[in-house]
């Protein structure tokens, strides 16, 4: 009997014929005399492939002015990012004849800016398809606003002429609903595209958990295992004859780690939603989470090549694969830069950042030319034409009506403050002096809570909220005079002793610190007694929670877990919220991405007429003086 010993080939999955073979060889294995060849493992054309993509920009189509790096070991003031931007550097990739270019945005292209809050999809499609993408993946934000409103965006996106195809294996919608309106959904698992006659396979993956708890599909959408479900369709592609598989997820950098190992056959995963900055950027006084491209291996122990393009269309990924005659990954290669403008500011002798001298613009310009980790880069025409058209309705839409406030919802910081910060507005004559304290925090914190799907309470310190507000007309310029700043909703899971340690934080910051007094808090779902006459620790007391369900104030427990919405600043641990910091900074919270002053508008729409909140709901119940004085 004569026994072959073939060489094991990459992609097969054993067949019948295979295990009878195999028990054959096993029964000669101790036959090394035979004199016969190894039978030649198949063989594959190699094949380079280069993938440009990004991820996350939630709505940010502008640049982020006065951002500060560090640029030849000096801070500076730079534009960062501008979706314009991004747009140049792929039809750069397109124009240099990039060989085998996929283009690939791995989702949350929505929520976050006012261009979101007004157009809902429709400027991020017209910028998107200035890129025209390859294939496009669903991120947990892009259901924000349910099914129909994704449906609106994706036709608007898949109207462009671009060809581009959205794609998601695991988002199931049912036969009849928005997003399969025919029975068939407007998204496909999979796209395969075919380079030097070789077809690559692109594979949808969003997350599951995080996109049915805190954003807002339809019931009947099913949100299927992420991993089971990627395993599911490798298999189909490979039986189509599809050998390279690159997965476009929206899960996070960790899990995508973890996805790779627990998949056969996967060469390459572009991720998004943790907002992970890959590479080395050190030398721009940045951190990053990891090697770019970062090279694990998946459960068949080949090469894995996972990428991802941090946020807010600030960084540009362009990954290089190179696979060998095995069909495997011989390389991984390629960089995530930072995108900037071509304005430079300097500290002066007076400490104040002004624009550097024209020869410093030119030389600074032509060192960082020669850096592969940042790109200086000038807005696509185009596409800075379409951003210019949505910039100037949102200006006009400032100035809209959102709602009427029935009585004048006063600005106060610290209840008992002698201040009165409610710049003249009638009826707030005497806001300071009462237990209440401010009726605007009030209002905005109730406003985090209606938009927290998951949350039991929502905290907001004092100076967050800028203004008054007068009785009568509320427009959305109103809204942005109220919140003027970019911070965004996060839930963070905290025990009711974090939550009560939390409160004494931000008393004890301006009490004890010396600190702003912006930090007091105010809260919805969440009330107290306070005495500033008492040291930390002690000034809570009859902290109490309302159920969002039956409206019942019960004590809260100190060893129970709550989810607590609040904005991205608090819950860092700025203005001396320490409790939450550690928290924060272990990435135990889910960022909604909501625009707080977006919350607000959306809570003043949804009511058409705002009024105080009713005595029973507001967070200070009673508050006595640090002079021991009892307010009305």
């Amino acid at each position: 009997m004569s026994c072959l010993r073939p060489a094991p080939a990459r992609r097969f999955r054993p067949t019948l014929l295979a295990l009878m073979a195999a028990a054959v060889l096993g029964a000669c294995a101790t036959d090394d005399d035979s004199g016969s060849s190894p039978a030649p493992a198949p063989t594959y054309a190699a094949l380079e492939l280069n993938i440009a993509h990004i991820n996350d920009h939630h709505s940010q189509l502008e640049a982020f002015s006065g951002t500060e790096l560090t640029l030849d070991g000096v801070a500076t003031q730079v534009e960062l990012g501008g979706f314009a931007r991004l747009t140049t550097l792929f039809k750069a990739q397109q124009q240099a004849g990039t060989k085998n270019l996929l283009k690939l945005h791995a989702g949350d292209a929505l929520t976050g800016s006012l261009y979101y809050t007004f157009f809902k999809g429709e400027a991020d499609a017209k910028m998107m398809n200035t890129v025209c993408f390859d294939a496009v993946g669903y991120g947990n934000h892009e259901f924000d606003d349910g099914d129909g409103m994704l449906k609106t965006f994706v036709d608007q996106l898949l109207g462009g002429g671009c060809g581009t195809t959205v794609v998601s294996a695991n988002v199931v919608p049912a036969a009849g609903s928005p997003l399969a309106p025919t029975g068939t959904p407007v998204h496909k698992p999979y796209l395969i595209k075919t380079y030097d006659g070789v077809q690559v396979g692109i594979i949808g993956i969003d997350i599951v958990g995080k996109t049915t708890n805190s954003s807002r599909p339809l019931a009947t959408t099913q949100f299927l295992d992420e991993t089971t479900t990627a395993q599911k369709y490798i298999d189909e592609l490979k039986a189509r004859g599809v050998r390279h598989i690159v997965l476009l997820t929206h899960q996070g950098y960790e899990a995508d780690k973890k996805m790779a190992a627990a998949l056969s056959d996967v060469d390459v995963i572009i991720g998004a939603d943790s907002h992970t900055l890959l590479g080395d950027f050190t030398r721009f006084g940045l951190s990053s989470s990891g090697a770019y491209p970062t090279v694990v291996q998946n459960r068949s122990g080949e090469t894995v090549c996972i990428g991802q393009a941090w946020e807010y269309s600030k960084v540009f990924g362009l990954m290089n694969v190179k696979f060998d005659t095995r069909g495997a990954v011989a390389s991984c290669g390629g960089r995530a830069s930072l995108v900037i403008g071509d304005s430079f500011k300097r500290k002066n002798a007076a400490g104040t950042f002004v624009a550097v001298d024209a020869a410093t613009q030119t030389a600074l310009s032509a060192r960082l030319a020669t850096d592969a980790g940042i790109k200086v880069t000038a807005p696509d025409p185009v596409a800075a034409g379409v951003l210019a058209g949505y910039t100037a309705q949102v200006d006009a839409q400032k100035a809209r009506t959102i709602g009427t406030a029935s009585q004048a919802l006063c600005l106060v910081r610290v209840p008992g403050e002698t201040t009165n910060r409610s710049g003249g507005v009638a009826g707030c004559e005497s806001a300071n002096t009462l237990a209440r304290g401010s009726d605007a925090a009030q209002v905005v914190a109730e406003a985090f809570l209606r938009a927290s799907k998951r949350a039991d309470m929502a905290l907001q310190n004092a100076g967050g909220v800028r203004t008054a507000i007068a009785a009568g007309p509320i427009t959305m310029n109103t809204a942005f005079t109220v919140l003027p700043f970019t911070n965004v909703l996060v839930e963070l899971e905290v025990t009711g002793a974090q939550i009560v340690a939390a409160l004494e934080d931000g008393v004890a910051n301006h009490l004890d610190s010396a600190q702003s007094n912006g930090s007091h808090p105010y809260a919805a779902g969440l009330r107290w007694m306070l005495d500033l006459s008492q040291p930390k620790g002690s000034r809570f007391s009859q902290v109490e929670v309302k159920n969002r369900s039956t409206g019942v104030w019960s004590a809260i427990d100190p060893a129970r877990s709550y989810v607590l919405v609040t904005n991205d600043f608090v819950a860092s641990g700025k203005d001396g919220y320490a409790t939450f910091a550690p928290i924060y900074a272990a990435g135990k919270f889910v960022n909604t991405y909501l625009l707080y002053t977006q919350t607000f508008a959306d809570h003043v729409t949804a009511l058409g007429t705002v009024a105080r909140p009713a005595t029973a709901d507001y967070a200070h119940q009673k508050v006595t003086t640090k002079a021991g004085v009892v307010l009305p």
